[in-house]
């Protein structure tokens, strides 16, 4: 797929940054759109940036404009309403649980991506890469037990833990569809791919609000400054993780995503003044040793 495949990990960690910025920003809109409207942002506002990516790296590269088969079609749909189920749960969970604690729970994804990945698509992981992926998805979990327990109850728990399942199959979905385009330049499947996506997701997600709730489409466009933003960080995150899918398993790059919560827990310490316990620093250690090793295993 490319001359560079170690790209996979620098596409990754620029996608986990800007997804990092995002959630931060969607769980700010969330008070005053509400889960549902707070979802819509980076689906309706970042379409239009992942249609300008499209137009440049087409442009850029001189490339020839896919042809997708029907085959094409049910690998979107999969990634696509998987990752509008998942993204709404996301947020949901932030109401119920802190910051770090709810990003920690959703990224328990990986040994189900691993999973999914050899079932729908045939991915083999290897011994080293699965004890990565543990090693890593045990630092998470630790990470998210308190002691005394787990406070508000199972609920927020059992919906991080959902979200994190819809992202997994997201994942598939997305990967599927980029593999299946069969273009031979990685970037123009993985940017041609995030477009389609991005404009259905936008599409059904506006139909469903103008059908159900028009008040939140009113809300949306009321938050139009801060709404741009979000969208442009969403489409440009997103765009990072796809280049990152067409040249690397699935499992591989959403284990190496968890740095994500080492850099939820820089926000946590330094914009919401949480500070670090004994039990989150050990997590925080197994999560950089699963990584390390992830790496080195590749």
């Amino acid at each position: 797929m490319t001359a560079y495949p170690w790209l996979w990990i620098v596409f990754t960690v620029l996608a986990a940054a800007g997804q990092t910025a995002r959630n931060a920003m969607q769980r700010e809109l969330t008070a005053t759109l509400g889960t549902v409207g707070a979802t819509h942002v980076r689906f309706l506002f970042g379409f239009p940036f992942a249609l300008l990516f499209l137009a440049g790296v087409v442009a850029f590269t001189g490339a020839a404009w896919p042809d997708p088969q029907l085959s094409f079609v049910p690998w979107l749909l999969a990634g696509a309403l998987a990752q509008i189920a998942a993204t709404a749960l996301m947020l949901a969970a932030m109401g119920e649980r802190s910051f770090v604690v709810t990003i920690a729970y959703i990224k328990t994804e990986p040994v189900q991506v691993a999973i999914f990945g050899l079932l729908f698509l045939g991915d083999a992981i290897s011994a080293p890469m699965m004890t990565a992926i543990v090693i890593a998805t045990a630092g998470v979990i630790v990470m998210s037990v308190k002691r005394g327990g787990m406070s508000g109850g199972i609920k927020p728990t059992l919906i991080g833990l959902s979200s994190g399942a819809m992202f997994a199959l997201s994942a598939i979905g997305y990967r599927g569809a980029i593999l299946n385009l069969a273009h031979p330049n990685f970037v123009v499947t993985a940017t041609y791919t995030l477009a389609l996506g991005l404009v259905l997701q936008a599409a059904l997600l506006t139909l469903y609000l103008a059908l159900r709730d028009r008040s939140v489409l009113v809300a949306i466009m009321g938050q139009w400054r801060r709404s741009l933003f979000a969208g442009f960080m969403g489409a440009t995150a997103s765009e990072f993780w796809f280049l990152a899918f067409a040249i690397a398993t699935a499992a591989s790059v959403r284990t190496l995503a968890l740095v994500e919560v080492l850099f939820a827990q820089a926000i946590s310490r330094l914009i919401f003044r949480q500070p670090t316990s004994p039990r989150e620093s050990v997590g925080i250690v197994m999560i950089v040793a699963g990584v390390i090793l992830l790496i080195w295993a590749h």
